[in-house]
């Protein structure tokens, strides 16, 4: 269960992860110890699960951006297709989906040339892939990590 005070601790770090303790303390209207203790608490929790840089897809040679639908022949229940495909570096995200396709991924590449490469040599050697479909993004609109966290009522 997360209450305000933690909902808030969130969303400060949402904004800022590298924020001082004693900044996130001031904006919740608590002592540094008693934020330091909340945020140990909410990682050993498994709520905070890390923290990351966000870093600029073009300034590391990752500009094209690709959505794979996989289609495998594997058992309910067998995800070793999917854990061939989390070996690849360039796979950032993989959900195992309902509806004709078993995994849609998000694939981070070079460019068109890349992605095909992907699909032909590490996506297509893996046993189980059937088939896959691949979506180019033009333009992004909008991409975030951040989720809004919404405190759970407590009935007495």
């Amino acid at each position: 269960m997360i209450d305000e005070i933690d909902a808030t601790i969130l969303q400060v770090l949402h904004d800022n992860a590298r924020i001082a303790q004693a900044e996130v303390a001031r904006v919740v209207g608590l002592a540094p110890s008693a934020v330091l203790e909340r945020i140990r608490k909410l990682e050993g929790r498994g709520i905070i699960k890390g923290y990351a840089a966000l870093v600029d897809p073009h300034a590391v040679d990752q500009a094209m951006l690709a959505f794979v639908a996989v289609r495998s022949e594997q058992a309910p229940g067998d995800d070793t297709v999917a854990q061939a495909l989390a070996r690849c570096p360039e796979v950032l995200e993989i959900h195992h989906v309902a509806g004709d396709d078993c995994y849609l991924l998000k694939v981070r590449a070079r460019d068109a040339e890349h992605v095909g490469q992907l699909l032909r040599h590490k996506f297509g050697r893996i046993p189980g892939v059937r088939s896959t479909r691949t979506t180019i993004v033009l333009e992004t609109v909008k991409e975030t990590p951040r989720m809004q966290v919404r405190v759970e009522e407590v009935s007495q």
